[in-house]
């Protein structure tokens, strides 16, 4: 969609989005992808979760470690858990296969028979039908584990990639009367989002019909290394504006077994270092930020 275009049509949810920031409040939900991806991840993730200043994180419920985490999310239904709803197994030797019968989501499946690599794949051979058919395999998967779960997401932007599989996203978590992450339209959301077919149009019919709607995503930070990273997010909290944010983080320990599922292990393991640190919460403090959850967001 073309910026004019999309910025036009973003004065629609001005209003809403005036009311949601009226009280001056900053509300940021620190959001933890990829739980139940693997132990070190796992681990991460409850330490973050309980002693660190990450308020919120969602389960990728085909991986090999997700009954790890489940076992602690229903030990703990007071956490803020959502589902990473999955369609992509992105790493080289580490890999998955769906949650729905095989025979049920052929289109799914590359050739090695595990879920597509990238989301191009995905986009280009799966169906809305059995992509509707492997969320719901998956929302059941977590039902049967006891996870009471707040919301949904999408692993690597994959139900954002088409306008039928958005609105399957969007159906299955009315059905389960849970937020989806959905940002309202702005400039910011619209840089966010400029990789998907998702008009301002789209988010607008969504909000309309009554669906919870952050006021601003972000879907990460910039730069490589300790000090650029933590840099990047002295930055984000201190230019924090009043409404709802969310900030995509992922986690893990810095171990054998994550650096031999991913290369990019160090972003996980800086974000875990700062999320955990005294620092962040320092921070948070100062410039008067509220961590926020998908479970208020619900109201």
């Amino acid at each position: 969609m073309h910026r004019r275009s999309f910025l036009s049509l973003a004065a629609a949810s001005a209003a809403s989005s005036a009311l949601s920031a009226q009280s001056g409040e900053k509300r940021l939900i620190v959001h933890a992808d990829d739980a139940g991806m693997c132990h070190s991840v796992n681990m991460a993730t409850v330490e973050a979760l309980t002693k660190g200043s990450v308020s919120s994180a969602s389960i990728m419920m085909p991986c090999p470690w997700v009954s790890e985490f489940a076992a602690w999310a229903k030990a703990n239904p007071k956490m803020d858990l959502g589902l990473h709803l999955t369609l992509t197994s992105e790493w080289k030797y580490y890999r998955w296969r769906p949650v729905a019968p095989i025979d049920q989501v052929k289109g799914l499946l590359d050739p090695e028979g595990y879920i597509w690599r990238d989301v191009r794949n995905a986009a280009t051979h799966a169906t809305p039908t059995e992509v509707e058919t492997e969320l719901r395999a998956q929302v059941i998967r977590a039902k049967e584990y006891g996870i009471q779960f707040t919301h949904v997401d999408t692993h690597m932007g994959t139900l954002f990639a088409r306008p039928d599989f958005f609105e399957v996203y969007t159906k299955v978590a009315k059905e389960f009367n849970v937020p989806c992450m959905l940002p309202r339209p702005t400039p910011e959301a619209e840089k966010e989002m400029k990789e998907y077919p998702i008009t301002a149009d789209m988010l607008n019919k969504k909000a309309a019909l009554g669906y919870k709607m952050l006021d601003r995503l972000v879907t990460g930070v910039p730069g490589k290394g300790w000090e650029e990273r933590t840099a990047s997010y002295r930055k984000l909290i201190a230019e924090l504006k009043p409404g709802v944010t969310k900030l995509i983080i992922h986690l893990a320990k810095d171990d054998a077994e994550i650096r031999a599922v991913t290369g990019a292990w160090e972003y996980r393991w800086e974000d875990f270092r700062f999320w955990t640190s005294q620092e962040a919460k320092d921070l948070l403090a100062k410039h008067n930020v509220r961590l926020f959850t998908y479970r208020e967001l619900a109201g």
